[in-house]
């Protein structure tokens, strides 16, 4: 009889199987330790980068009080994500993108480094610390909604949340942080101001009329339980509007009629943001000390149409640079900003400019990887997968945040 002969070793196999799930979570890790030959800086220039930032200090980091935080580039980040889609059960299906099948993995592998300082990585116990016993609304579109998603699932590493309350449309969330007492919530409006959408034989149109002197009463009611705010729009601006004041047309925008005075979206948006800024500054109800913050334009990188026509977002890798003085994205932003600092009056107004980081990032939407059952067929360039460069915001976020708790102590 044929006697098998003794099998491999046990110190033979240990070493072959550690290899073995080594090299599976290399390949399937949501934030594999690699950069792919095709991204914008050639492979060694990315080794070396990366090397000379492996000693920096950025989680918890002060930041130099001269430092301009929203001036800088990209530049690789080996530890990836701060959070996945095993770590965050609330990111939604629809930004979601590895859950939806996108194989490119690199883009949540880069970081945001400012010129001449560090931006330190969130830390969301710093932040629920700030926060303990205070409420915080993001007051927006649904990119405002992507924001707030993305800092709840950061959050979400230190504390599990409570879901408190969720509108018949999904477009209004409040969560509950217990072990802080901290509320955060998302209160939805499309143009900060009053709007109603005109109908033709009882359909609707796509075509507004804004009234510049009355706010949108979705979060204007709110105002009085608010101690932090963070303040955005500009997608729904794109479109034909017609602009109202003491129930009178003063404007419009995409249109050509004549004695109407036509403006670019950039005109509308500002003066939205101008009423919008104008009932926080004069809120009697409001508390105090309650903090505005302006997030300004999050641009689309739709490329070979629009949204409604075949474009899409193919990237996958961020740009090193980009020319913004001339984009009508930088308008926008620019017309945010302005209204921020010519608002000043009661209230403490800050600014998390995210707009020239975001322009470098097209690698970082759902385009086809947003499985959207209604609009099958088209792309997602507007929001932003999650992880993803989108989670930056909310380095920004704090960083801002921070600086506002020091001042008031002084």
């Amino acid at each position: 009889m044929n006697r098998a002969g003794p099998g491999p070793s046990p110190l033979v196999l240990f070493p072959v199987s550690m290899i073995c799930i080594s090299a599976l979570f290399i390949l399937f890790s949501p934030s594999p330790f690699k950069i792919s030959s095709n991204q914008t800086l050639p492979i060694d220039e990315v080794q070396n980068r990366a090397e000379q930032n492996d000693g920096e200090d950025e989680d918890g980091g002060m930041i130099d009080k001269g430092c301009d935080l929203f001036n800088g580039r990209w530049v690789p980040d080996m530890r990836g994500s701060a959070y996945t889609n095993w770590t965050c059960p609330t990111i939604p299906t629809s930004k979601n993108c590895f859950l939806n099948g996108r194989e490119d993995r690199d883009f949540v592998n880069w970081r945001w480094k400012p010129d001449g300082c560090d931006l330190p990585r969130f830390d969301p116990r710093l932040f629920l610390r700030i926060m303990r016993n205070k409420k915080l609304a993001f007051v927006g579109d649904s990119v405002a909604r992507n924001h707030m998603e993305s800092l709840l699932c950061l959050l979400s590493q230190e504390e599990t949340p409570e879901d408190k309350y969720k509108d018949s449309e999904d477009r209004f969330r409040t969560w509950y942080f217990p072990g802080h007492n901290f509320t955060l919530s998302v209160l939805w409006t499309k143009f900060l101001v009053a709007e109603e959408e005109r109908t033709v034989n009882g359909s609707g149109t796509g075509i507004f009329n804004l009234h510049l002197d009355r706010i949108d009463p979705n979060w204007g009611d709110h105002l009085a339980d608010l101690d932090y705010m963070v303040l955005s729009d500009a997608h729904w601006f794109f479109r034909k509007l017609y602009l109202y004041r003491r129930s009178n047309l003063v404007g419009c925008i995409y249109c050509d009629e004549k004695d109407v005075e036509s403006h670019s979206p950039d005109f509308g948006l500002r003066m939205a943001f101008r009423a919008a800024l104008a009932r926080v500054s004069e809120c009697g109800e409001c508390k105090e000390g309650m903090v505005v913050i302006i997030r300004t334009f999050s641009p689309a990188h739709f490329e070979g149409g629009g949204w409604d026509s075949g474009g899409g977002c193919n990237s996958t890798s961020p740009r090193v640079d980009v020319e913004v003085e001339k984009l009508l994205e930088w308008a926008v932003r620019s017309a945010q900003v302005e209204e921020a600092e010519r608002a000043g009056g009661r209230r403490d107004v800050r600014v998390v400019d995210v707009t020239r980081a975001m322009l470098m990032r097209p690698d970082g939407h759902p385009g086809s990887h947003w499985d959207n059952q209604w609009m099958q067929g088209f792309n997602d360039c507007v929001h932003w997968c999650m992880p993803g460069p989108v989670d930056v915001w909310s380095d920004f976020l704090l960083a801002v945040v921070r600086q506002n708790s020091r001042s008031s102590r002084s």
